[in-house]
C-alpha cells in the first residue's frame, strides 16, 4: 500500500513538472513578443525613418553644393528662394524633400500608420511635380545639378516606397501573425495540461470474493 501510495505521488509530481515544462517555452516566447510589441518603434520601421532622413538630408546637401558652385551661398538664396522663378530654381525640390521628411516621419515614426496611403501620396506628387518641372522649366540648361537634383529625388522617392510596401508593412504583419499565435498557444495550453490529480484516481481494487482463500474456521468444517 505504501509503495502505491509513493507511486501515485510521484506521479502527481511528474504531472505538475511536465505541465510547467512544456508551458514554460511558450511562455517565454510570448514574453519576448510582448517586449518587442512594447518597443516605441520596430527595428525595421526605425530603418525606413532613417531612409526618410537620409533622403532630406542629402537633397539639401546637394542644393547647398549648387548654391555654392553657381555664385555663393548668399546671392543664389537671394535668387532662388527671393526672386523665386519655376522654371529656373531648384528650390522647389528642397521643398519637395522637406514635404516627404515631415509626412513620412508624422505618419510613420509618431501616428505608426501601418498602411501605405501615405507614402503613396508623397511618391505619387513627389513623381507629378518632377516630371512637370523637368518638362517646363529649364534645369536641363543649368548643368550637372539640373539632371541630378530631380533624379536623385524621383529615385530616392520610390526607393521609400520599396522599403515601405516590401519590407516594413509585411515584416510586422508578420511578427503580428507570429504573437498572436503563440498568444493563442499559451492560451490553450492550461487546457492541454490537467490539474493537479487527486487521491481518488488512484487507488487498487477491493480483492474480489473469487479471488479470497476460505477462512481456516469454514475449512475446518
Amino acid at each position: 500500500m505504501d509503495r502505491r501510495c509513493s507511486s501515485s505521488a510521484d506521479s502527481r509530481l511528474t504531472g505538475r513538472e511536465g505541465c510547467s515544462i512544456n508551458s514554460t517555452p511558450i511562455c517565454r516566447r510570448a514574453e519576448s513578443y510582448e517586449a518587442k510589441e512594447m518597443k516605441c518603434i520596430s527595428d525595421v520601421r526605425r530603418t525606413f525613418c532613417l531612409f526618410v532622413t537620409f533622403d532630406f538630408l542629402f537633397i539639401t546637401l546637394l542644393w547647398i553644393i549648387e548654391l555654392n558652385v553657381n555664385g555663393g551661398i548668399q546671392k543664389q538664396l537671394e535668387k532662388e528662394v527671393l526672386h523665386y522663378n519655376y522654371h529656373a530654381s531648384f528650390f522647389d525640390i528642397f521643398l519637395l524633400a522637406v514635404f516627404r521628411f515631415v509626412a513620412l516621419i508624422l505618419a510613420y515614426a509618431v501616428c505608426k500608420l501601418r498602411h501605405w496611403w501615405a507614402i503613396a501620396i508623397t511618391t505619387a506628387v513627389s513623381c507629378a511635380f518632377l516630371i512637370v518641372k523637368v518638362i517646363l522649366s529649364k534645369l536641363l540648361s543649368q548643368g550637372t545639378f539640373g539632371y541630378l537634383l530631380p533624379i536623385v529625388s524621383f529615385v530616392l522617392a520610390w526607393i521609400e516606397t520599396w522599403l515601405l510596401d516590401f519590407k516594413v508593412l509585411p515584416q510586422e504583419a508578420e511578427d503580428q501573425n507570429r504573437y498572436q499565435c503563440i498568444v493563442d498557444a499559451a492560451e490553450r495550453a492550461p487546457l492541454v495540461c490537467a490539474g493537479p490529480l487527486s487521491d481518488g484516481q488512484f487507488y487498487s481494487p477491493p480483492e474480489s470474493a473469487a479471488g479470497r482463500s476460505p477462512s481456516p474456521l469454514v475449512s475446518r468444517y
